[in-house]
């Protein structure tokens, strides 16, 4: 079993101390994000879990916490995003600089194999144009030097909810967005991808897109995966399912995981982010977040006995229990 921790919400920054006390205990409830009466237990037992994904923008509050994992025999990989945006994008993420810091500290810890850089996603916008994205990149690239192999990016998805988030943000900013992925854009989304190329080329890193269904082999750069058994195998030398993670999007790679997260629950509260669609929701959720409870968010009272395995079991919750 891999463990997701998480593509819903910024564990390491905001949850750590509820996280450990998880690994502590051995297993963590996941709530049904479509139906929260519906939570599915699972292990968090070294003997149990092949390898745990963090996804975060500030592991720091996580990191004093590593060499407990180590003892505890659990394997692990960061993948870390990394990205130059102001606060109309990320309003809540510390300064650059800091997180700049922060990689290269961690990288010095955990080895640079097992930290991912992210530029995610990839914004095209009258104050983001294409030469911001590769004057940044190379800056964060010769920052952070060996601190990463690896460096995945993604376009901003221009459609549905993803853009109507980041509509109303700039609203009043005077900024324009524009669809990269769009045909009229082309020029643009190859300048970027080629740029990064090079960016990657110069600094000696392994360059993947994420969930991107456009092709883009024929300039060098492969279809990646953020819960990448190949890699898993590589660092830890166990051997996972490599079956497709059937809950994601048809372009992503990843293999199957189990996420730890939920969704409207990070206040970093990133304007373009897939995983906060309610604003309302996120200080409700906050609020409801108990370090003790087997789940994030809500209250749970651990009924099922502690040496279950991580199979999915589906138990009724109290009414109004969210």
């Amino acid at each position: 079993m891999i463990i997701s921790a998480s593509r819903r919400t910024d564990i390491p920054a905001f949850y750590a101390e509820w996280f450990m006390k998880r690994v502590r205990a051995g297993y963590f409830y996941r709530v049904n994000p479509f139906n929260s009466r519906q939570v599915s237990r699972f292990s968090l037992k070294a003997e149990e879990v092949d390898a745990i994904c963090f996804w975060t923008k500030n592991p720091q509050p996580l990191m004093r916490h590593l060499d407990e994992l180590d003892e505890r025999g659990l394997n692990y990989y960061f993948q870390f995003t990394l990205n130059p945006y102001d606060r109309i994008f990320e309003p809540g993420v510390p300064p650059l600089e800091e997180r700049i810091n922060t990689m290269i500290e961690l990288a010095g810890r955990i080895g640079p194999e097992h930290v991912v850089w992210r530029y995610d996603p990839v914004i095209l916008s009258s104050a983001t144009p294409v030469p911001f994205h590769l004057e940044k990149g190379e800056e964060i690239a010769a920052r952070i030097g060996r601190a990463t192999r690896r460096l995945m990016f993604s376009f901003h998805d221009f459609y549905g909810r993803g853009k109507g988030r980041l509509s109303r943000a700039l609203a009043g900013s005077g900024i324009t967005l524009e669809d990269i992925t769009a045909p009229a854009q082309h020029a643009a989304l190859d300048l970027v991808a080629r740029g990064f190329k090079e960016i990657a080329e110069r600094h000696n890193l392994q360059l993947f897109s994420c969930s991107e269904e456009m092709d883009l082999g024929a300039i060098g750069i492969r279809h990646g995966a953020c819960i990448d058994g190949d890699l898993i195998r590589e660092l830890f030398g166990v051997k996972v399912a490599l079956r497709k993670d059937r809950n994601q999007r048809g372009a992503c790679n990843c293999v199957a995981s189990a996420d730890m997260g939920s969704y409207n629950s990070c206040r970093y509260r990133c304007s373009y982010c897939y995983a906060k669609f309610n604003e309302g929701m996120i200080e409700s959720n906050c609020r409801k977040h108990n370090p003790e409870s087997p789940a994030l968010i809500g209250e749970y009272d651990g009924s099922i006995e502690a040496g279950t395995k991580h199979d999915q079991l589906i138990i009724p919750l109290d009414s109004g229990t969210d």
